[in-house]
């Protein structure tokens, strides 16, 4: 987790929080979920992971890594800017709706 500094958070839902941070390298701004660690979560979301890391599509948010800590699993993935939204309009103009 040393790689990333927190900016901000921005979102939290049933399985955890969403936080945007920024890659002390790159300087890059990614969104990082973290869920607390339990049985049935490390199961479904290893499951998810495997699934999402192997899709490449422009209207799909890109997975870029997860970190693991004893007690959270952590999901690095592209943030929402500019290109993700024109991926939504792409969307909206085949009838698919966002919410």
């Amino acid at each position: 987790m040393d790689k990333y500094e927190v900016i901000k958070d921005i979102g939290s839902g049933n399985f955890g929080v969403a936080r945007l941070v920024r890659n002390k390298e790159t300087k890059e701004l990614v969104a990082m979920k973290y869920i607390e660690r339990g049985r049935k979560i490390d199961e479904n979301v290893a499951r998810e992971i495997i699934n999402h890391r192997s899709l490449c599509h422009p209207n799909i948010i890109r997975f870029k890594e997860v970190i693991l800590t004893p007690t959270h699993l952590a999901i690095v993935m592209e943030c929402w800017n500019q290109n993700t939204k024109e991926k939504w309009q792409r969307l909206e103009n085949f009838g698919i709706r966002h919410e």
